[in-house]
């Protein structure tokens, strides 16, 4: 788990919102430095990301626009016609090599919004011209790992609860079930936990749960009632990574009653190039950075022979615990 910020940020027209005094409640003795606007620090040149990272700031601010996105091709829609995403903060307490934040962003520091109401009205607007809407919120971030001192993800359970059209996944890598284990579970709202083997946990998704704990927090989220959606996404070519991965399957088939899980999400790795030159260039130390990639509208992918291989070996594996039904290709 992350360690306690050193500092808070805050946006000079927010320091009386409601919100910004709950999240200052939580960190009584960090000292807060008040600035004009969060893109004036996130954004500033000469930032070093690997060095923020070791000891990251907060900053809370107001999102002004753009409260809703339309959804990556990286990422799976479950085949709706409205895949959408927000940013209710951006960047991510965990640091995994792979993750694409760290080329896409300037800074390691944190941002969390704090007008949820405004990503509520521009949600219900979407919903009355639309009709429907399946809504990522955990796409720049891992919103349930905040949730301790920014418990978005229990508000926009409520949210949903009087919005039949709208469907939420809440993505995670996070054993923090418990924060929202109070509420009633909603059909319309997809948890989702991101699993990787062991070893890979413990080498390349930096400060991230255990297999087991996640797992643990995963079976308590399945006897509540909710709906479960596991992703083993990315899929890496680490070494020896047929039986990590086959272990894997065979440690979910083992602990997890299928009867409980929506769906199973496999994908193997992929990226923007630019994003992917600009983390090389500060994480030489990441050997699965350097990988002979297949580069493809400005996309970088394992080879269509490698990536069928990981898919091959995944959805064998899975095979033999979870019904083929519920087993999901997110990119090929």
């Amino acid at each position: 788990m992350f360690k306690s910020f050193s500092h808070i940020y805050i946006e000079e027209g927010i320091w009386d919102h409601f919100r910004t005094k709950e999240i200052l409640s939580r960190f009584p003795n960090i000292t807060k430095v008040s600035i004009r606007h969060y893109k004036d620090s996130f954004n500033r040149n000469a930032q070093n990301f690997r060095i923020q990272k070791q000891s990251p700031k907060l900053i809370l601010a107001e999102k002004k626009d753009q409260f809703l996105y339309k959804g990556s091709d990286f990422s799976p829609n479950f085949s709706h016609p409205h895949f959408y995403y927000n940013t209710l903060a951006l960047n991510c307490i965990y640091d995994c090599e792979y993750c694409y934040l760290q080329g896409m962003f300037p800074s390691a520091n944190l941002v969390l919004f704090v007008n949820w109401e405004d990503f509520f009205s521009e949600t219900k607007r979407f919903l009355d011209t639309n009709g429907s809407l399946y809504l990522a919120l955990s796409y720049d971030t891992d919103l349930l790992a905040l949730e301790s001192f920014f418990p978005a993800t229990e508000s926009w359970i409520h949210f949903a609860k009087n919005e039949p059209n709208l469907t939420l996944e809440i993505r995670t890598k996070s054993t923090n079930f418990q924060a929202i284990s109070h509420l009633t579970p909603n059909p319309n709202v997809y948890l989702a936990w991101t699993v990787s083997p062991q070893s890979v946990i413990e080498s390349i998704e930096h400060g991230t749960p255990s297999l087991q704990a996640r797992i643990k927090s995963i079976q308590k989220t399945i006897q509540a009632g909710w709906k479960v959606r596991i992703c083993i996404d990315p899929i890496l070519r680490v070494p020896n990574w047929k039986n990590h991965y086959q272990s894997l399957a065979e440690t979910l088939g083992k602990e997890l009653n299928p009867m409980g899980i929506s769906e199973l999400s496999v994908g193997g790795f992929r990226m923007n190039i630019d994003f992917l030159k600009q983390i090389i260039d500060i994480r030489k130390d990441s050997s699965i950075l350097f990988h002979a990639f297949e580069k493809k509208d400005k996309i970088v992918s394992y080879s269509k022979e490698e990536t069928e291989e990981i898919l091959e070996v995944m959805i064998t594996a899975l095979q033999k615990h979870f019904p083929p039904s519920q087993i999901k290709v997110s990119y090929s």
